[in-house]
């Protein structure tokens, strides 16, 4: 576990992440992020595209076919 400090930076906040944290899990400047809430706190996961074009697919299969997975659900 490594703690880190928010500090101001330029108007906002943030934190700066650790090199070797960041080599661990292949992040390199100009990835994107997404941050998340949980009931544990904050979760950090890198973006990844290929994911969310799944998760996407998924939605539009959940929107298309709502009264068949109701019925289904049943």
């Amino acid at each position: 576990m490594t703690r880190l400090k928010i500090r101001k930076i330029g108007n906002s906040l943030g934190v700066v992440l650790p090199a070797d944290a960041l080599a661990r899990h292949k992040v390199v400047q100009g990835d994107t992020l997404i941050l998340s809430d949980t009931p544990e706190g904050f979760r950090l996961d890198v973006y990844d595209e290929a994911v969310a074009e799944q998760v996407e697919a998924g939605r539009e299969v959940a929107r298309r076919y709502r009264n068949t997975l109701r019925e289904l659900a049943k």
